[in-house]
């Protein structure tokens, strides 16, 4: 009998699970199904809307259906999470009424070191009750003056490394080297995939990041020195059960947000086979969903 490994076991069932969810979880399908209570898990997963990029927010609502989610971190990208405050409520009330949670935003550019700039930002957070701004690339002579906006509104900055080709944050370990004096609210975004193709073993950066861990990108890659690789979670080389052991361990609190960036045009199938890995994975170790009544 031929031999399974214990990875390519998980990922067949994950798919098998993946393809019968989209299937019973079509539009056609009720909308009353009890959805998934990730939040529940030691390991919180999430949606990065960034995934959804090219779909409106009504379409982005539907899909979190289809996938029994709840929890997302939305972008100013289509009408996601628009910064007009008129159009921010709307968008709130909207994802209120479904019963989508917001726990944190972005990727948010600083890429001015203006306080009106970064005020509005801020603003835009606290209208929306988010606590978490993952930030992209602000400049070492922007960090003070976001220092002391996160000191007054109390909001957390997660700094999101952008692989080789950010030439200041390749590593979460370089981030963790300019914040280790400033407040313990500015800290970071390990993006699992930058993290990898910049050379840095992720579970190090996990521990070494430690307690200024605020949010997780969840992606897998084949190949871990080029971008263009990434696949469905499970499908690549992403160390995921060790991913979220080491999570575990140093008693993380955020969100594991997946961020599928391929196929832009229809990510439904590689979203959901991403989700139904991460969560046999959990499984696997013992820990089970359970259903929101």
């Amino acid at each position: 009998m031929e031999t399974i490994s214990r990875r390519n076991f998980v990922r067949s069932s994950a798919l098998a699970a993946a393809a019968s969810f989209v299937s019973a979880h079509s539009p056609s399908a009720s909308a009353e199904t009890p959805s998934a209570n990730d939040t529940a898990l030691p390991v919180q997963l999430g949606l990065a809307s960034y995934t959804f990029r090219n779909f409106s927010r009504s379409q982005l609502i539907g899909f979190m259906k289809q996938l029994n989610l709840t929890a997302l971190n939305p972008k100013d990208v289509k009408d996601h999470l628009p910064f007009d405050p008129q159009e921010e409520a709307k968008a709130l009330s909207d994802y209120a009424a479904a019963g989508i949670r917001l726990h944190a935003t972005g990727v948010i550019y600083f890429a001015k070191n203006e306080e009106e700039d970064i005020h509005g930002k801020f603003e835009y957070c606290k209208r929306a009750g988010i606590p978490v701004i993952v930030a992209g690339d602000p400049s070492l002579e922007t960090l003070p003056r976001i220092e002391t906006f996160v000191k007054q509104y109390d909001i957390r900055i997660a700094i999101h490394n952008h692989g080789p080709e950010d030439k200041q944050w390749a590593s979460p370990l370089d981030i963790l080297k300019d914040i280790r004096n400033m407040d313990p609210r500015i800290g970071c975004c390990i993006d699992v995939g930058h993290t990898v193709r910049a050379g840095t073993d992720v579970l190090l950066a996990i521990h070494a990041v430690g307690s200024r861990l605020f949010n997780v990108h969840m992606k897998d890659l084949t190949d871990f020195r080029s971008k263009e690789s990434q696949v469905a979670v499970g499908e690549g080389g992403m160390p995921v059960r060790a991913i979220f052991e080491a999570l575990i361990s140093t008693k993380y609190t955020g969100f594991v947000d997946l961020e599928y960036e391929v196929h832009a045009d229809d990510p439904l199938p590689g979203v959901a086979s991403s989700f139904a890995y991460m969560r046999g994975v959990l499984a696997g170790m013992g820990y089970q969903a359970t259903d929101e009544k």
